[in-house]
């Protein structure tokens, strides 16, 4: 008889680690909260308008395609994908850029902001090209549990050059003097969840995904990934099961023996735990099976909480982006407020996503579709709609004003999520959107592992433990620990 393994949480993690384990033959079950799979990236469908509740950006599409070939399918079996051009639009003080997605056009732009700076960004690149590659080949398909894991040969060759002991600030900032270079070049690490003066240089690879590997957009929007994944899950033999919150893992002795829900108990000779890692241990377990204490949880150093509109319009915009960054503020003030002093921003960067200039199937004729988000410190507390109508007030005028377009007038749709949502729909430690940040002391062996240290046969995946946040990352998370339950059972 087929072993049995039950997931817990259907987010990238847990569709990808159910993938994995159905086709080694296993018998797998998933346990979903929510109506429909997908965890943070779900969908949002209301008044004709369809929104990417979680992440929006495609980046690392060689991570995507590796998934699906494990299992004999390519992602064009599933959706299609374009690649934006530009990138992304980024709004200065007084202006805005537009990156290109062509090397040539990026290289005379860099040249345009700074003199020499094409040949010091091909140089920059490749650099970044050798850790992207080094990083994926050599580090990031790792379970993290062991140094023995590092022990190769090309790894330690190439220790140096893969700058983990340099931050990235330095690292930019001794190759390009341009404000805005550096800003651009920084950026990628803001969710990375640290300064990027403590974020390692490594990290460059993350400008590698951004400037060569591109910016794509998958037909459907984000939710076309869930959807292909599930499909992937479900012609294995996965079987889900939809509105069912787990309230418990019932442990004897050193054993996982059944994850309990309100309605139902499914036995389980393995349980991956792919929903929030601290909920899981702190109200799944009890205290005598948690391989972690709450004051280790207290001194992690989160990413940042998110606070999220979705917007319809009942108009068209001029001129817009798929993507842009508002960078009109001080970059710098409020890194520091998401950080270092964790509070509301007095003036905040924010991102805005309208994925309706790119797919007109997200929204209806002649309408708009968008998504603002503010990235904030875990933690915060909003419960107050006052706080809420503040923000989009301070930033919505601010998009007015640079796009020269009335936009408020033209709302027939908006609904709002912060921190405390993504506590109570996701049961998210601390209201955090991405999971740990990334620096040196939460890196690989560093972070929460993947497998229990009290239960044999209880293993986690997902944004807080490795190889850490993101879509790509979730997706590897899952194949590592179904290759950690493959090697012990």
């Amino acid at each position: 008889m087929s072993k049995k393994a039950v997931v817990i949480g259907s987010g990238f993690a847990g569709l990808s680690a159910a993938s994995f384990l159905a086709k080694a033959g296993w018998q797998v079950t998933v346990l979903e909260k929510q109506s429909t799979a997908g965890g943070r990236a779900r969908q949002l469908k209301s008044d004709g308008f369809t929104f990417d509740m979680g992440p929006s950006w495609y980046w690392m599409p060689d991570v995507f395609e590796h998934y699906f070939n494990q299992f004999g399918y390519q992602v064009k079996d599933f959706y299609s994908l374009t690649r934006l051009d530009p990138s992304y639009r980024v709004y200065w003080e007084s202006d805005f850029d537009d990156i290109p997605a062509d090397l040539s056009s990026l290289t005379n732009f860099f040249e345009s902001l700074e003199s020499g700076s094409g040949k010091k960004l091909h140089a920059f690149l490749a650099e970044a090209e050798f850790k992207y590659k080094t990083g994926m080949q050599q580090l990031v398909y790792k379970p993290g549990r062991s140094l023995l894991e590092f022990a190769d040969w090309n790894v330690l060759k190439g220790m140096l050059r893969l700058d983990v002991f340099t931050s990235i600030r330095k690292h930019i900032r001794k190759r390009f003097k341009n404000e805005r270079i550096r800003q651009l070049l920084e950026f990628p690490v803001l969710f990375l969840g640290a300064l990027p003066q403590n974020t390692p240089a490594l990290y460059s690879l993350m400008n590698y995904a951004d400037l060569v590997g591109g910016t794509w957009y998958p037909s459907g929007g984000m939710y076309s990934i869930v959807e292909a994944m599930q499909k992937v899950a479900v012609n294995l033999g996965v079987s889900f099961h939809f509105n069912q919150t787990a309230s418990e893992i019932k442990v004897a002795g050193d054993h996982a023996e059944s994850v309990i829900t309100g309605t139902a108990t499914y036995d389980a000779d393995v349980v991956v735990a792919a929903a929030d890692y601290h909920h899981v241990e702190t109200d799944l377990l009890q205290k005598s099976s948690r391989s972690y204490t709450e004051t280790y949880w207290d001194s992690r150093q989160l990413a940042p909480s998110c606070l999220l509109y979705y917007i319809g319009l009942n108009r068209k915009l001029k001129n817009v982006a798929h993507h842009s960054l508002f960078f009109d503020t001080s970059f710098e003030k409020h890194g520091k407020e998401i950080y270092a002093s964790k509070e509301w921003p007095a003036d905040p960067l924010f991102y805005v996503n309208i994925p309706s200039v790119t797919d007109s199937a997200c929204c209806s004729p002649g309408h708009e579709n968008l998504m603002f988000l503010i990235p904030v410190a875990s933690g915060l507390t909003d419960d107050d709609e006052t706080k809420r109508d503040f923000y989009f007030r301070k930033i919505i005028k601010r998009f007015e004003n640079r796009i020269g377009q009335n936009v408020s007038d033209a709302i027939i749709f908006q609904k709002s999520f912060a921190c405390s949502d993504f506590v109570n729909e996701y049961n998210s430690f601390k209201g955090n959107a991405y999971g740990l940040a990334n620096t040196l002391s939460q890196t690989a062996l560093l972070k929460p592992s993947c497998r229990s240290r009290k239960i044999g046969n209880l293993f986690f995946a997902g944004q807080l433990t490795v190889p850490g946040p993101g879509v790509p990352p979730a997706l590897i998370s899952g194949e590592v620990v179904a290759s950690e339950v493959l090697k012990f059972f």
